[in-house]
């Protein structure tokens, strides 16, 4: 557990990475260079010139002695120190950290190694002074370089932890890290399979290779020329992937592509006996499908989540330019001057183009052939709502019976008597209305017990 302040760590930290890949290159460097000029019993009076010159040329800054410049330096010491510079930056940043400590961790990625190129610059002027052969390289030049390379490397490592958190906060497309993570697969199939096709070609000239080790009789002068062998192997790999999309390679005079090869003087380097020689076979043009396989590699990334077509074809379009410009950064950087050989790389002008097409092309079809493009789901047609079936006649609801209070009122109220009933009276018959001398007069009493007769 680490007890000191979080003051202490971090500066700790932020020396680490100004510091550490660029001091690790010197010294290895510097280990090289000495072990050469006490194997050679070279004097040591340059040493210090040559060290510095040697730090530069990692960071892709031309050297040039005697008035020969050597532009063309080997890409795997500078695809080292990027490594390294991405590794020691992710180390230093949290996911959680706030941008204030990430721009300062950049800053000392930067930093660190522009102070040592402004240190490297002044032991190469003081050194060309004794030794009249060195000569100063440009400093904006070298100042670009080492800015360069190490920003791609802070990039790639500040990327690696905060780059989900950047991506959420900004108005890009969700699918960029797809893109991002395709066009790193296109890129790594397609420098893999050009490297498998470099090593068998050299296999097939292998007496050619036989040749090229035959300039020094030396076992430290072999192991000089395998060294060599070895730190210009990426650039031969960056050729061949070249050659594999349908661009060319230059040495000088001498050109190399998939359908034809102009001959011309070539370096004595080993690794360069996998150039294909004139006349050339029609197994190279088979180079291409290494191009279309690549482009098989982008889309099957980019299909692993399913989009509608405009947005998976922009995320395989994006995949594509960037796998481009990154190869396109890699010819660059492995080309360049060569003394009285003249410019040696790629044909810049059809490189990146031709990348671009292969993985945009390739990398669609297999999208659309590997589910990469999600379909639309299909709206249900409305169903016609179903004619009501007649039923049967509404009986009349019931009248609802009436409240308990209702009926209470009307149990108290008097019951009303029924009218008497009335009979018409009879018509008197005319026989009744004639009156006899036994009737008595009206109004007369009769007396019950009087005598009948008069």
């Amino acid at each position: 557990m680490d007890t000191r302040p979080d003051g202490a760590r971090q500066a700790r930290e932020l020396l680490r990475v100004a510091f550490g890949p660029s001091i690790v290159a010197l010294g290895i460097v510097a280990a090289v260079l000495l072990l050469q000029l006490l194997i050679a019993n070279s004097d040591m009076t340059g040493a210090p010139g040559a060290i510095a010159s040697a730090w530069l040329a990692v960071h892709l800054v031309p050297v040039s002695i005697g008035g020969v410049e050597l532009g063309v330096l080997p890409l795997l010491p500078v695809l080292a120190l990027i490594w390294a510079t991405a590794r020691a930056t992710a180390e230093a940043t949290s996911p959680r950290a706030s941008w204030f400590v990430t721009r300062w961790v950049v800053a000392s990625a930067l930093g660190g190694p522009l102070l040592m190129t402004a240190i490297a610059l002044a032991v190469v002027h003081d050194a060309a002074s004794v030794l009249t052969q060195l000569q100063t390289p440009n400093a904006l030049r070298a100042f670009v370089s080492v800015l360069v390379v190490h920003g791609i490397g802070a990039a790639l490592g500040v990327g690696a932890r905060t780059g989900r958190r950047l991506l959420a906060a900004s108005p890009l497309p969700a699918w960029l890290p797809d893109a991002i993570r395709g066009a790193a697969a296109g890129v790594i199939a397609l420098v893999g399979l050009s490297g498998v096709v470099a090593v068998g070609s050299m296999i097939v000239h292998w007496s050619t290779m036989t040749d090229l080790y035959s300039i020094t009789d030396s076992a430290f002068g072999q192991l000089s020329l395998t060294l060599l062998a070895v730190l210009y192997a990426p650039n031969v790999i960056v050729g061949t992937a070249a050659v594999a999309v349908g661009s060319s390679a230059h040495v000088g005079l001498a050109t190399f592509s998939a359908f034809t090869v102009f001959g011309g003087d070539i370096p004595a380097l080993p690794v360069l006996a996998a150039v294909p020689t004139p006349p050339l076979g029609p197994v190279w043009v088979a180079l291409l499908i290494a191009g279309a396989a690549s482009g098989v590699a982008v889309g099957q990334q980019c299909a692993r989540r399913p989009l509608p077509w405009p947005a998976a074809m922009a995320k395989v379009a994006v995949a594509a330019a960037l796998a481009a410009v990154t190869m396109a950064l890699l010819g660059y950087a492995g080309g360049g001057r060569l003394g009285n050989f003249g410019d040696v790389g790629v044909d810049q002008s059809t490189f990146a183009p031709a990348v671009f097409l292969w993985f945009a092309g390739i990398g669609a079809l297999t999208v659309a052939m590997a589910g990469g493009i999600a379909r639309r789901p299909r709206l249900p047609k409305p169903e016609p709502e179903p004619e009501p079936e007649p039923g049967p006649e509404a009986q009349p609801e019931p009248d609802p019976e009436p409240d308990a209070p209702a009926e209470t009122e009307a149990e108290t109220e008097p019951e009303t008597p029924p009218a008497p009933e009335v009979y018409p009276e009879p018509e008197p018959d005319p026989e009744d209305l004639l009156m006899t001398d036994d009737d008595p007069a009206p109004g007369v009493a009769t007396d019950p017990g009087a005598d009948t007769d008069h």
